[in-house]
């Protein structure tokens, strides 16, 4: 099984919000300030009774409220999505701000990810090489669009950053005739000390879905 909770495998909002609610419990008690530094979040303290984290999710700007854990977006307050909550949670409860590595793993080389790997790189890697079709300019034209910053792998190669410590790496590597194009998603060697690794497959389809949703409106 994967660790923690399998978000790729809902079966409803009321397991999301069970999970949440374990989450919430586990954070309630931790030190504010030990969390900002794992998480290079910004503790803002409002009082003796607690405060609120600024940071960013895919560079947009969310905040979590400390001891509630209560997720917003940014100014508009709008409350963040359960899955999006989720993430945040798993983010804070897991990470201990151990040095990114700068060395791209794949999803296999997670823990228990080689179990999963073969449908992670299905409805990830696979989808957008079906999706770009040879169109590897339309990738490249795309990704700085959706916050990719270009990297030195494959043919054409983005990084994302979907939260302060957590890079993917999006690679695409162009076909011919012969064969098709290739794509997959990456993450630093870091990546188990900053979530799940049922978190990384959310976080994979995330961008996957931003890509092709990017490709299908142009």
């Amino acid at each position: 099984m994967l660790n923690k909770f399998d978000f790729s495998n809902l079966s409803g909002v009321d397991r999301i919000s069970g999970r949440i609610a374990e989450l919430r419990q586990s954070l309630s008690s931790a030190d504010p300030a030990l969390l900002a530094a794992n998480t290079a979040s910004l503790w803002h303290p409002l009082d003796e009774a607690g405060g609120y984290f600024q940071l960013p999710l895919w560079r947009q700007p969310v905040q979590v409220s400390f001891p509630a854990w209560i997720g917003t977006k940014g100014a508009s307050a709008q409350p963040l999505s359960p899955v999006d909550l989720a993430l945040l949670l798993y983010y804070f409860k897991t990470a201990d701000g151990f040095p990114l590595s700068g060395r791209w793993i794949s999803f296999a080389d997670l823990p228990d990810g080689r179990f999963y790997n073969q449908a992670f790189q299905g409805y990830t890697g696979n989808a957008q090489a079906q999706a770009f079709n040879h169109d590897l300019p339309a990738f490249e034209r795309l990704a700085p669009g959706l916050g990719g910053e270009p990297a030195e792998l494959g043919d054409a190669s983005f990084i994302f950053q979907a939260l302060p410590r957590v890079p993917l790496c999006v690679v695409f590597w162009q076909g011919d005739e012969d064969f098709p194009d290739s794509a997959q998603v990456l993450f630093d060697a870091s990546a188990s000390h900053y979530l799940t690794t049922d978190s990384f497959a959310i976080l994979g389809s995330a961008i996957t879905r931003r890509l092709i949703a990017a490709k299908n409106a142009k």
